[in-house]
């Protein structure tokens, strides 16, 4: 493979503010860290919440830290539909008008009018991975990824560049088991 990446599968997670975080667990609550994850400094935590959509809920979502500015919950594509949001394809962090949802924790519950998305698919890379690879930030690219029955290749992968990321691309529960994605998994960037 000319530019190999790690492919990880992202399921149903919840970012949260501070603000946030308070009304759930507590004033002062701190996050318990469960394990981290790929992204340098990224973490699941031990903390769950419950998702409330107007048809249906998940009761036991992850959180993962650390806290955010803007409270955000990825969900994919059927998530979305099974608890009755129409939430968008976006990029991580842009939450405006995107779909509403309940949050309830231990301690409290909080209503969005907006945060629920299904994160666009995306790579992060280091500037040397950028680099090396020539590929850029914001850029679209295309992934190939090949498996014994179900290969494919996803489209509009945008390329997402920090010195803070380590090299690995980011898709939802629904496309992994599209392409019958094992732990381990590399796709090929193709550069359009």
């Amino acid at each position: 493979m000319e530019r190999p990446v790690l492919m990880e599968t992202s399921a149903r997670h919840v970012h949260v503010t501070r603000e946030v975080l308070d009304t759930l667990f507590g004033e002062g609550y701190e996050l318990t860290k469960k394990k981290d994850l790929s992204q340098p400094g990224q973490f699941a935590c031990e903390e769950r919440v419950q998702v409330i959509g107007p048809k249906k809920s998940f009761p036991a979502v992850s959180i993962l830290g650390p806290i955010r500015p803007e409270t955000q919950i990825e969900l994919s594509a059927s998530d979305a539909r099974t608890i009755g949001v129409d939430a968008p394809v976006r990029e991580s962090g842009d939450v405006a008008g995107s779909a509403p949802c309940k949050l309830v924790g231990p301690k409290g519950e909080v209503e969005l009018s907006c945060g629920v998305i299904i994160a666009k698919r995306h790579i992060h890379a280091t500037p040397e991975d950028a680099e090396k690879y020539g590929i850029h930030d914001k850029q679209i690219v295309s992934v190939k990824v090949k498996s014994p029955e179900r290969s494919l290749i996803f489209g509009d992968v945008v390329v997402r560049v920090s010195p803070k990321y380590a090299l690995a691309m980011h898709i939802d529960t629904d496309e992994a088991n599209a392409a019958l994605m094992t732990p381990n998994t590399y796709g090929e960037i193709i550069v359009d």
